[in-house]
C-alpha cells in the first residue's frame, strides 16, 4: 500500500512502499518448472562416478523379484535429499515431484522400508566397501589428495540429542541431555567422514577399542596405495605413504597409541593433566635456559602475540605402557576470561599440550596439532545435513542412516573438490542450498532433448553450468 509522509521541513510528500512481494495469483497446476537444478547436478555427478551402481551391488534383493526402485538409486536419492536439507524419509517426497529431473523416485514408505529391513549391519559394511573404490577415483583426480604428503586423520565424537526414549541404544549424556554419542574419523585435507560408529550417549570417551575401530574403518576407505602398511600387524617396510592420526584427550590412552604403532600410524593426542606434567612445567620457571620457550605461530604462519611453545620431553617420563619415541609439546598463551582446562595452574598463562611420535620442530608440531580443531567444522557440516535426527527406533536402521549421512556429506565434498571453484568450493551446506541446490529453472523440450533453462539472473547459474561441463569431462 502506498502512503504519503511529510518531509522533515513540512513541505511536500514522499511515497513509500514497504511491500516485499508483488501481488500475484497462486495456482497449483504449474508444468515444466523445477526447483532443484543444483541437486540434479549433484546427482549427475554421482551417476558419473557410478556411485548408485556400486551401492546397488552391495544390497542383496529382498525377494525373488527385483524391486521396482533400484536400491542404489534409492540411496542416492536419499543422499540428494540430505544434501538439500532433508532430515527424514518423508522429505524425499520433494524430489518425487520433479520426475523430469530425477526420474522415478521411491516413496518415503519405500525409503523407510529399505533402511528398516534391508540395511543390516552386514549390508552397511558392504556399502562402505562399495564406496571405497569410488573415493579412490575421486582422490586420484583431486590435486589436494593426489600428492605424496602424509595423510592426516582426525578422530572425535559428538553428542546428538534425541527427544524420545523409544530409540535403541540411547542414553543420558554427561551434559545432562539424552541421545547418541557417535564417533567419527575424518580426512583433514578434504573433510570427508571416512568412518562413523553409532554409540549411546553415555559411551566412554576414552574407549581405546572404539578409537581403533573407527581408525580401521577409515583406513579401509583410503586408496590402496595410502592404506598399504597401515593395517594391524602390517610390516613397517610395506608402508607406501605416511598416515598420522590426531585425537583429543580421549585418545590419550596406552591402548590407542599402541594400536597406532601396530598399524605404523603416527599419532598426536591431547595431553591430560597429571602430577608429572605439572612438575615439568613448574621446572621451566626455575630454568636459566631462556631458549626452551619459542614464539608460537598461527595456522597462516604469523606470530601469535604472547603465545609460546616448548618441548618438555626431557623433563617427563612417557606414560606407562606407551611405545618409545613419544614427545611432549606444550603451548602457553596469556590467560583470558573463560579460558578452558589448563595443564598447569597459573594466573598468567593457560597451558595446553600434546603427546606425539612425530619428528619436527615443536612450534610446527603445535601448529599441526591445533589444526585438529578442523574436526569441529566437519561435525558441524554433518549436523547441518541430517546427523541431528535419527528417524528410526531400531539401532541398526539408525546406524545405516548415520552411514548414508556420511556418504551424502562426502558426495558434496567430492563435488566441491572436482566441480566447483572459489568460495563455492569451501561453502557450508546452508550456502550451497541457497545458491546451488535449490536453483529454479524451466524444463523445455527441443529436438527430442530435455533442456533445463535456469532462471534468468540467478547469481550462480554459471557455476552450475561449469559444474556440468566438469562432470562431462570426468573419465
Amino acid at each position: 500500500m502506498l502512503g504519503h509522509i511529510e518531509s522533515a521541513h513540512g513541505k511536500g510528500t514522499c511515497q513509500v512502499n514497504g511491500n516485499s512481494t508483488r501481488r500475484v495469483r497462486i495456482e497449483a497446476d504449474g508444468e515444466g518448472v523445477v526447483a532443484h537444478v543444483g541437486l540434479h547436478a549433484l546427482g549427475a555427478f554421482a551417476d558419473r562416478l557410478a556411485l548408485g551402481d556400486a551401492l546397488s551391488a552391495a544390497v542383496p534383493p529382498a525377494g525373488e523379484r527385483l524391486p521396482v526402485h533400484d536400491r542404489g538409486k534409492v540411496l542416492c536419492h536419499t543422499m540428494l535429499m540430505l544434501a538439500g536439507g532433508g532430515e527424514c524419509c518423508a522429505d524425499v517426497e520433494a524430489l518425487r515431484a520433479e520426475e523430469r529431473l530425477f526420474g522415478p523416485v521411491a516413496s518415503d514408505t519405500t525409503t523407510w522400508r529399505v533402511f528398516r529391513h534391508q540395511l543390516t549391519p552386514e549390508v552397511v559394511d558392504g556399502l562402505r566397501a562399495a564406496v571405497a573404490p569410488v573415493r579412490n577415483r575421486v582422490w586420484a583426480r583431486s590435486s589436494v589428495t593426489n600428492t605424496a604428503e602424509p595423510v592426516v586423520l582426525d578422530i572425535d565424537a559428538t553428542l546428538v540429542e534425541v527427544h524420545s526414549e523409544n530409540k535403541d541404544d540411547t542414553a543420558p549424556t554427561y551434559k545432562g541431555g539424552f541421545g547418541f554419542g557417535p564417533m567419527f574419523c575424518f580426512a583433514d585435507v578434504t573433510g570427508e567422514a571416512l568412518a562413523a560408529r553409532l554409540r549411546p550417549g553415555n559411551a566412554a570417551a576414552n574407549n581405546a577399542a572404539d578409537h581403533l575401530v573407527v581408525l580401521d574403518d577409515a583406513i579401509a576407505q583410503l586408496p590402496a596405495a595410502v592404506a598399504a602398511g597401515h593395517r594391524d600387524g602390517d610390516p613397517a617396510e610395506s608402508v607406501r605413504r605416511a598416515v598420522m592420526v590426531r585425537a583429543d584427550s580421549a585418545g590419550c590412552t596406552a591402548g590407542f597409541v599402541a594400536g597406532c604403532r601396530a598399524r605404523n600410524i603416527g599419532f598426536a593426542v591431547v595431553a591430560r593433566a597429571n602430577k608429572q606434567v605439572t612438575a615439568a612445567i613448574s621446572r621451566t620457571y626455575t630454568e636459566t635456559n631462556d631458549d626452551r620457550w619459542a614464539p608460537a605461530i598461527r595456522q597462516n604462519g604469523e606470530l601469535r602475540p604472547g603465545a609460546q611453545v616448548a618441548e618438555l620431553t626431557d623433563l617427563v617420563d612417557p606414560p606407562a605402557g606407551w611405545p618409545d619415541g613419544v614427545r611432549l609439546i606444550v603451548r602457553r598463551e596469556p590467560l583470558h576470561p573463560g579460558a578452558q582446562h589448563s595443564l598447569f595452574p597459573s594466573t598468567n598463562f593457560r597451558y595446553w599440550g600434546h603427546w606425539t611420535d612425530q619428528a619436527g620442530d615443536p612450534v610446527n608440531l603445535d601448529v599441526s596439532m591445533r589444526a585438529h580443531a578442523h574436526v569441529e567444522n566437519h561435525i558441524r557440516r554433518l549436523k547441518d545435513s541430517g546427523l541431528c535426527r535419527f528417524p528410526f527406533t531400531d539401532r541398526d536402521a539408525n546406524q545405516a542412516w548415520l552411514a548414508v549421512v556420511c556418504f551424502a556429506a562426502d558426495l558434496v565434498r567430492w563435488f566441491q573438490l572436482l566441480c566447483l571453484t572459489g568460495h563455492l568450493a569451501r561453502s557450508e551446506p546452508k550456502a550451497l542450498r541457497w545458491r546451488l541446490w535449490h536453483a529454479p529453472a524451466r524444463v523445455v523440450r527441443h529436438a527430442r532433448d530435455e533442456i533445463v533453462r535456469i532462471l534468468e539472473g540467478w547469481p550462480d547459474a554459471d557455476a552450475i553450468i561449469r559444474a556440468h561441463q566438469r562432470i562431462a569431462a570426468l573419465t
